[in-house]
């Protein structure tokens, strides 16, 4: 289960309401689209940049209520908009994730905790954000626990996929991290497990599942489906970092993926458990 691409993004899923899967369908494609455009294909920098400038146009169009989408981007925007107007949706979380999107192309280490949590804010809470107004749930509390749960989620993705994030010269890992634990990047290139390796992701995995039981407790307040979707999802990324912790920290040869005991071990905790692992 991987934030990246939005896998965790509860597209047309069985639990949402029939009445929402158009709508998350619509914000998925943007989302995903752009995402695409900031990590995939051969473009330049100068070029990835550009295409997300004609997205942020395209926002701006509709925050406006100006005229109809461009042709060549009419299958994103087009749906999105009539989506963001019937459902009245904000259109900041959506400019939020373009900056992110747009740093993704420029910004490639990251000094800090700070810095780190700050990209996290823009890259993934916005998509629990716009999903709790589709709920009609605006609380600051219920936003503290999706933001929560939202950047959790981010960080679990960014554990599992350290090898692969390295490969396209990315590392999600704050860099005076990286130095308090004494582990540099020759040894991630390396693929070394050192006992100083373990260390520093053991003390990431730990910020992570803390985030997710910080937001757990949204989970049974949103009713029915919903509640169960999206306890699912946050099942699932403790199940990541339990089975990133049963690796010995080894994501480099060993990234996990969950597999149908898995699922089963997360439905249950879902319908039954009080508290996650």
């Amino acid at each position: 289960m991987s934030v990246d691409h939005y896998e965790n993004f509860p597209v047309a899923s069985i639990l949402l309401p029939r009445r929402l899967r158009g709508a998350v369908a619509d914000i998925y494609r943007y989302a995903r689209s752009a995402d695409d455009i900031a990590d995939e294909g051969e473009a330049t920098d100068a070029q990835r940049l550009a295409e997300l400038a004609a997205y942020r146009a395209e926002l701006h169009r509709i925050a406006g209520a100006g005229g109809p989408a461009g042709e060549r981007l009419a299958p994103v925007f087009a749906p999105l908009a009539a989506t963001i107007a019937r459902h009245q949706l904000p259109i900041t979380p959506f400019l939020d994730l373009l900056s992110a999107f747009e740093q993704d192309v420029t910004v490639k280490r990251y000094p800090d905790e700070a810095a780190l949590l700050d990209y996290c804010a823009r890259s993934a809470n916005p998509v629990g954000r716009l999903m709790l107004h589709l709920y009609g749930v605006s609380d600051a509390e219920a936003l503290r626990q999706s933001d929560a749960i939202c950047t959790g989620l981010q960080l679990v993705n960014f554990w599992q996929d350290v090898r692969i994030d390295w490969r396209k010269d990315r590392v999600y890992l704050p860099q005076d991290a990286l130095r308090r634990h004494g582990v540099g990047e020759e040894d991630l290139a390396a693929c070394r497990l050192t006992p100083q390796w373990e260390a520093l992701l053991g003390a990431q995995v730990a910020r992570a599942r803390a985030l997710l039981h910080s937001g757990a407790p949204l989970t049974r307040r949103l009713p029915g489906r919903i509640g169960l979707e999206l306890r699912l999802v946050v099942q699932g990324g403790l199940r990541i970092l339990e089975r990133i912790e049963q690796a010995r920290y080894d994501v480099f040869m060993n990234r996990p993926e969950l597999g149908a005991r898995d699922w089963c071990v997360m439905l249950w905790r879902a319908l039954f458990a009080r508290t996650a692992a």
